[in-house]
């Protein structure tokens, strides 16, 4: 990701969390992460809606429970939505269609209309398309794809169940960070759409298939661990760092693999994992769960654990040795 994608992403993701029997607010929400979204033949007598959705600039989530009779439609104009409805008896379509109740589907301009009779629950995932094709553009390592979503239905097995393990971890770590935790955000934001364009059928897909570049990997792989110790305290992924040495994402892996064992990702974390051992073994006056998130380690557990690995004990013992 080049300097300027990474700034179109950078911010904080703002939570909104409500409940209401208003009809009217719950469609005027909708249509601020989904302009095309409408709700229609509602019924009032038995309405009942609760709303979350974390949102920043370009990707946003969005699960919300809906209680009624009521036939939804999206068309969505410069987006990619990724969707499921889980509600018994639910009818989503596109087109001639069936996409089936509790499936996940994702369109990008076609129309899929969905009707439930009793309660569903949705969840979404919604990115902007212009951010999001630079983004699959850097993490395949084309920069001429031209990202279109060629089916509708997901078409990987377990596609469902990944769908709803998946959707619940970023729900939970999104609603967790803060405006400090952009290394964090840059983690959920990429894995999202990773989900997304790799669970249905695209032109994203399509270009991961296709052989890797692995030309001039030794010298590539020193610039990439040279451009890893400048910049493991910004929210970089790996998709910045092969950009940065000129490599597909999959071609600087395969480098990295041949090279070092290891993959590029795992010399991030540990270059993160030392910045963060540096500070605790300079006495930083913070509490160690912020240092840890500060350098991209949203789970204090699973920081410890793995500093422990790395330095042979807990990081309380590090920080303990400097007071």
């Amino acid at each position: 990701m080049t300097p300027d994608l990474l700034a179109l992403w950078r911010t904080m993701t703002s939570l909104l969390r409500f409940e209401t029997r208003d009809a009217g607010r719950v469609e005027e929400t909708w249509k601020q992460f989904v302009p095309s979204a409408a709700l229609h033949r509602v019924d009032p007598d038995r309405f009942r809606f609760a709303w979350f959705s974390a949102d920043s600039p370009g990707f946003s989530l969005v699960s919300y429970e809906l209680a009624a009779q009521v036939q939804s439609v999206v068309a969505p104009e410069d987006q990619l939505l990724a969707c499921r409805v889980d509600s018994p008896g639910a009818q989503v379509g596109a087109g001639r269609e069936d996409l089936g109740a509790g499936l996940p589907w994702l369109t990008d301009g076609a129309q899929v209309r969905a009707r439930w009779e009793d309660t569903a629950r949705v969840s979404a995932l919604v990115f902007d398309r212009v951010r999001a094709e630079l983004l699959a553009r850097a993490m395949c390592g084309d920069d001429g794809l031209s990202l279109r979503v060629t089916g509708t239905a997901a078409d990987r097995p377990g596609a469902s169940a990944h769908w709803a393990r998946t959707f619940d971890y970023l729900s939970g770590e999104l609603e967790a960070v803060t405006h400090e935790d952009e290394l964090i955000l840059a983690g959920i934001r990429r894995q999202a759409l990773w989900l997304v364009l790799t669970a249905f059928p695209t032109t994203f897909r399509a270009a991961l298939e296709r052989p890797a570049q692995t030309r001039s990997a030794p010298a590539a792989v020193r610039r990439a661990l040279d451009y890893i110790d400048e910049n493991a305290h910004r929210p970089i992924t790996v998709d910045d760092i092969a950009a940065a040495v000129h490599m597909s994402t999959r071609g600087l892996q395969y480098a990295f693999r041949r090279a070092l064992d290891a993959t590029p990702a795992e010399c991030l974390r540990n270059a993160r994992l030392e910045g963060a051992h540096r500070e605790l073994l300079d006495g930083a006056a913070d509490p160690i769960a912020v240092i840890a998130r500060r350098w991209g380690f949203a789970h204090p557990s699973r920081f410890a654990a793995a500093y422990r690995t790395a330095y042979g004990v807990l990081p309380a013992v590090t920080a303990g040795r400097r007071r």
